[in-house]
């Protein structure tokens, strides 16, 4: 058991977290309160009587309303708790500071892929893209007999072969931001860096049609890039013979790449927080928040995303904004969520999800002002639309829902080419093309999941780390997984199925 039972985080707070699954009569040390009931680790407990009305204050924030009078020591959740609507100071580029960067002849490297485009990958596969559901069988049928011929066994620097196949592409319309979202989505994989080359493959007859996409982004150049079309090449089996035929081109391409010495400010990294607990925005977010600002002085970029996530604690990044219309942006994307969840008689705090709350958050308001913490501190340089491709430096944010694969599919499509992921409950999402390195936020769930888990950040709430050195922790691993080592989930070999593109058209 920690020698600190609870801990309050901030001095107007008015609950703690506790940090051991505790009995009815435990004192709450080091603070002069004691439960009056069972309360899990992860949860809160008031630290004084709360009136029912009054807010919930964690962080230093509001994270709920009290929907019922709430006794000193009483455990702080669900049952007791609603969610709040107040008013945020979004104070534009008020908190924005210049970063102190990195010297330039110090600064971070890794070893990476150089493109003929000017990207850099972290990792070589070979992808095959579809520009519709109807061609996803051929897409797997490829990478299935590839397989069965042991094709990569002759092509040792190839990552392997990924079929990036999804259920949207027709039946929609053509003319509005929902369709040119799936277009960018799936170009944005189409020429990501962590592909050598790509093959994409459409049926001929749908909404989202290859040559037309060409017409709009552009055809990359032949030796990275081929298309066929299932009913101009005679069927499935004919496409699949000539996919096969481009495979052994394409891979004998490929194998030619070899990692180069590269500065770490070609890194975009994807933030991403998934089956988050209570522990999570006091250890595994804010030590990515602290690797996030090593990164910015390095150079680098990180994308923040999940917009419903960073409800209630967006004035925090606003705050932060490198410009008034940086932060505008970001307000626009908040206000069109609320409008979105009331079309579709929703709610913001529909999310947190049942094991986020089993876990010890209340609302989306507390849920997102842990998430915010892998943010960091630097400015916010920009904001990106879903799949818009990345062009600042720094710390961004591309729109996106909470659920963790469509967010991290809209992320990577904008061009991050690895991913961080924290986890209280234990996530066991990975990526291809982008690996993906996730960080738990308590040592319970690491120790039980270690198959998974690649770094255990819970060693902050254990008290023997604190926040800088689990961050630095992080920064190095991302150096090195960028460089080539592989992740766990790279190891079970996770991330075949995980291209979710967001859908919000009307499919007719």
């Amino acid at each position: 058991m920690p020698k600190n039972i609870a801990l309050q985080l901030h001095a107007s707070d008015n609950v703690a977290i506790v940090l051991s699954n505790i009995e009815h009569g435990t004192p709450l040390t080091p603070l002069r309160v004691s439960a009056t009931g069972l309360i899990p680790r992860g949860h809160k407990a008031a630290l004084r009587p709360i009136r029912a009305g009054e807010e919930i204050v964690k962080y230093g924030q509001i994270i709920g309303t009290a929907s019922k009078d709430i006794a000193e020591g009483e455990h702080v959740h669900v049952q007791n708790v609603s969610m709040a609507q107040f008013d945020r100071d979004y104070a534009f580029g008020k908190n924005a500071r210049d970063t102190e960067m990195v010297p330039q002849n110090d600064r971070a490297t890794f070893q990476g892929y150089r493109r003929p485009s000017g990207k850099i990958g972290t990792r070589n596969y070979v992808g095959i893209v579809t520009s519709v559901n109807c061609s996803a069988t051929a897409a797997r049928l490829i990478a299935r007999e590839a397989e069965k011929r042991g094709l990569l066994d002759k092509y040792p620097n190839v990552d392997g072969i990924v079929p990036i196949v999804h259920g949207a592409g027709c039946c929609i319309g053509t003319d509005d931001e929902a369709f040119y979202k799936l277009q960018r989505t799936i170009w944005g994989f189409a020429t990501h860096p962590n592909f050598a080359s790509v093959l994409m493959l459409g049926l001929g007859c749908e909404a989202n049609q290859i040559p037309l996409m060409l017409e709009v982004y552009g055809q990359p150049a032949d030796e990275s890039f081929r298309y066929y079309i299932l009913q101009q090449e005679g069927g499935t089996r004919k496409t699949v013979e000539l996919g096969l035929e481009w495979l052994e081109e394409a891979l004998e391409y490929a194998n030619t790449a070899r990692r180069e010495v590269v500065p770490a400010s070609e890194l975009k990294v994807a933030l991403q927080c998934g089956g988050s607990d209570g522990y999570s925005g006091i250890t595994a977010n804010p030590a990515l928040g602290h690797a996030v600002d090593l990164l910015v002085q390095n150079g680098g970029t990180a994308a923040l995303a999940e917009t419903p996530e960073i409800y209630g604690a967006e004035h925090l990044l606003t705050g932060r904004a490198q410009t008034r219309e940086v932060g505008e942006k970001l307000i626009d994307l908040i206000h069109w969520w609320e409008d979105y969840a009331a079309k579709n008689n929703s709610n913001m705090n529909n999310n947190p999800t049942p094991g986020n709350k089993a876990g010890g958050l209340t609302t989306i308001l507390e849920k997102s002002l842990g998430a915010v913490a892998k943010a960091g501190s630097t400015n916010l340089a920009g904001v990106y639309k879903y799949g818009e491709p990345i062009t600042a430096k720094g710390l961004v944010f591309v729109d996106s829902p909470g659920y963790d694969p469509v967010s991290i599919t809209g992320e990577v499509a904008s061009g991050c080419n690895l991913v961080c992921f924290t986890t209280g409950r234990g996530s066991c999402y990975g990526n291809k093309p982008a690996p993906s390195i996730k960080i738990a936020s308590n040592t319970p769930m690491f120790d039980r999941m270690n198959e998974d888990m690649d770094i255990n950040c819970g060693t902050i709430a254990d008290g023997s780390e604190n926040v800088v050195q689990a961050g630095e922790r992080i920064f190095q691993r991302i150096l090195d997984v960028a460089s080539g080592k592989k992740t766990l989930s790279e190891e079970l070999d996770v991330g075949d199925a995980e291209f979710a593109p967001w859908q919000t058209y009307a499919q007719m």
